[in-house]
């Protein structure tokens, strides 16, 4: 079936976080949010109708996982990234937030050091210090517009005793996918200096042509045997109100480690729904994806050439995934806080501060482009008045 992107849909009253909380968050009305990564676009019809159906039933107690669960899983890493999973690898986590916490708890203790490639996923930061960890920082080198691993820092901070890393991969906020090269080289200083690895793949099935996403563990069982990989339906489709995710972890002694937390935690049970989206998604999802990345794609497009024609004082870093994009605004020669005030209360539009994403985010802000492309100009024409006003 063929998909509308263009459609706009009304959000307010549904409790969303990126809708009915703006003035909470911006502490000002007339803000357009194009910041926190969920879509304004409606899921794919087939997960509707499983949720649908499901509901009809009337009940909805503690749920487990059939065997029709594992295998869409393992079907979706096969079909659309090559890499051939087993059921006995798969754990289950109420989103990558809490399993990568978790996996903090499992796999480190206190006085630990954990490595992180910053600009990041801000969550990263917190999962490491709430937890008595020391964070370490390899920065992400820009250049020419491309943002690159620091081999020689990374070798550097890991021959120090860092234990484990946190990869994003593909990278928020930047937008890379890094390629089989890049990823081999950081495989080999990990298992030379004896690092585990915690891959965020949450992105990993919104990459755009031209572009192939790999997962770190694929490579060889040697790597695979020191990674936990993170993956979800959620930004793919959608539905991260769902809180369900899934870490691919081959490593018996790891597994266990993380299954040990997850139970003492005390949330190892599914979301009911939760299971039902998750299969119908991985199952049935596909043609949406296929068509939902060709409009992320036009998206992108859209911002760049309006961005190069008519606000040219901001960049856009070019994406090779997600539906993120990273904006460089250094020209106009704000500080960190006043960037963020002047895109809330003089655009009127509620982005990411870059700062917030660490070392070598100030001057960039982070927009979400997951939204019909009327919304997505609207916000950009408020963001080019504002800045002609700077003149």
């Amino acid at each position: 079936m063929e998909y509308n992107f263009d459609s706009l849909i009304n959000r307010m009253g549904t409790n969303s976080l990126k809708w009915d909380y703006v003035n909470t968050i911006f502490n000002k009305e007339d803000v357009l949010p194009l910041w926190v990564a969920d879509m304004d676009f409606k899921c794919a019809e087939p997960i509707i109708k499983a949720i649908e159906e499901r509901a009809k039933h009337g009940i909805y107690g503690y749920t487990g996982n059939p065997e029709s669960y594992y295998n869409s899983i393992i079907n979706w890493m096969k079909k659309r990234h090559g890499w051939e999973i087993k059921k006995s690898w798969i754990a289950h986590s109420p989103g990558i937030v809490p399993g990568i916490n978790m996996c903090v708890l499992a796999y480190s203790n206190p006085g630990d050091k954990i490595l992180v490639q910053s600009p990041v996923y801000f969550p990263f930061f917190s999962a490491i210090e709430n937890h008595e960890r020391i964070l370490v920082n390899s920065p992400l080198k820009l250049v020419h517009e491309k943002y690159y691993m620091d081999f020689k820092d990374l070798e550097s901070k890991f021959k120090a005793g860092v234990k484990l890393m946190i990869l994003c991969n593909p990278h928020n906020p930047v937008g890379r996918v890094w390629s089989l090269e890049e990823l081999k080289l950081l495989g080999d200083l990990c298992i030379k200096y004896n690092v585990t690895i915690i891959s965020d793949e949450i992105h990993s099935d919104l990459i755009y042509p031209s572009y192939k996403h790999i997962s770190i563990a694929s490579i060889s069982e040697e790597l695979a045997l020191r990674t936990v990989t993170c993956i979800a339906p959620s930004k793919t489709f959608n539905i991260a109100g769902l809180a369900t995710a899934t870490l691919i972890i081959p490593n018996e002694e790891l597994l266990n480690k993380y299954n040990a937390v997850l139970n003492n935690l005390g949330i190892s049970m599914c979301n009911t729904f939760g299971v039902t989206a998750l299969e119908a998604a991985y199952t049935h999802g596909e043609d949406w994806l296929v068509q939902l990345i060709i409009y992320l794609e036009g998206n992108m497009k859209f911002l760049d050439h309006f961005l190069k024609t008519r606000i040219p004082k901001i960049k856009l870093i070019p994406p090779e995934g997600t539906y993120l994009a990273w904006l460089d605004c250094r020209d106009l020669d704000f500080n960190a806080e006043e960037l963020k005030n002047f895109m809330i209360h003089k655009a009127g539009v509620g982005l990411n501060n870059g700062i917030e994403f660490g070392y070598g985010g100030e001057g960039f802000q982070r927009m979400n482009v997951a939204c019909p492309r009327e919304v997505l100009e609207k916000a950009l024409t408020r963001i080019e008045a504002a800045v002609n006003t700077l003149k």
